[in-house]
């Protein structure tokens, strides 16, 4: 009696099992905590169709934008963990904004479930057309020469421009004064006109106006060169070692997804990489594509988050 007992309870959760529906059965949510153009949505909106074709269903793009990122991450944290609720996370939410935004209301070490990298974008030193400065030795020259008279802009404080602008700083002993403007186009149109001297900026968001010459590439911050600035060396190359700074962007979900489901979207997304118009796309735009294991994001994360920790606290930064 008791073997049949079991035997019937086995054959109870394998009908259940059956009838489950298969993964994905309805459309999938993307959520982009940023505002529509940036660098984040044009990735969701680059991968969506593509991943959408494999899994078999429609990847939504939904644009929730707020608190630095942090209202989109937020709401995934919350969501479902059923695999139809995603994020499409960056180095920002993931690896920043806890360390630079008290009320950050996640821990993203435990909030979410690592699925894949997509790419990572280096930041990049950019001298202005006043400035004649053609490498990275001109500016800290000229920053020993005279300190506090040397300006570097970013898009705003606590963003990974900033921090790797304060990254340079520790790491070259010359003190620079940053300048925070609300956004990329802001700082750029300012770096142009001559009301800043230099910048740290996402390749992405400038590599029109290297190309174009209106804007000077003095170093890219990856461990390689770019392949779309082949002849702008490193700053590693430039003298300052082991110096690197880039920006992630990767597709997350809530905790405690099912692992069938997280491995499914990840072949998927392994796929969509290995799309060759996708990973031109990217290319194209200054990125270095490549999709990534859960672990090997889980890892990505876990070390950004840390190494920039160490930045803020060697720099001595508060934020409110």
């Amino acid at each position: 009696m008791k073997k049949l007992c079991v035997l019937g309870a086995l054959l109870l959760f394998s009908a259940a099992a059956a009838a489950q529906p298969a993964f994905p059965n309805r459309p999938i949510r993307l959520i982009v905590p940023y505002p529509p153009g940036g660098n984040v949505d044009i990735t969701a909106r680059i991968v969506g169709p593509v991943l959408g074709e494999i899994v078999g269903q429609t990847i939504v793009v939904d644009n929730r934008s707020g608190a630095g990122g942090n209202l989109g991450a937020g709401m995934v944290a919350k969501a479902a963990p059923d695999g139809y609720t995603l994020l499409m996370g960056s180095s920002a939410p993931l690896a920043i904004n806890p360390i630079v935004i008290k009320d950050t209301p996640y821990d993203p070490l435990t909030a979410f479930t690592p699925i894949s990298r997509i790419h990572v974008v280096p930041l990049v030193v950019l001298a202005g057309p006043k400035t004649g400065a053609t490498t990275v030795k001109d500016l800290i020259d000229r920053a020993r020469a005279s300190p506090g008279s040397i300006t570097v802009a970013s898009p705003g404080i606590g963003t990974t421009n900033h921090l790797g602008i304060e990254l340079f700083s520790v790491r070259s002993g010359v003190k620079v004064v940053h300048v925070a403007y609300k956004g990329a186009g802001p700082a750029l149109a300012e770096l142009l006109g001559g009301q800043v001297q230099f910048m740290f900026d996402q390749l992405s968001a400038s590599i029109g106006y290297i190309r174009d010459g209106r804007l000077t590439a003095l170093a890219v911050a990856s461990a390689r060169r770019s392949t779309v600035l082949p002849n702008v060396p490193t700053l590693d190359e430039s003298g300052m070692k082991g110096y690197e700074a880039t920006t992630f962007i990767g597709i997350a979900g809530p905790a405690a997804m099912p692992k069938p489901v997280v491995s499914k979207l990840n072949v998927a997304m392994l796929k969509v990489m290995d799309t060759a118009s996708v990973a031109d796309r990217f290319r194209a735009l200054g990125a270095d594509p490549g999709a990534s294991s859960p672990e090997e994001f889980s890892k990505t994360i876990r070390d950004e988050l840390a190494k920039w920790r160490d930045v803020v606290a060697r720099a001595g930064l508060k934020f409110e």
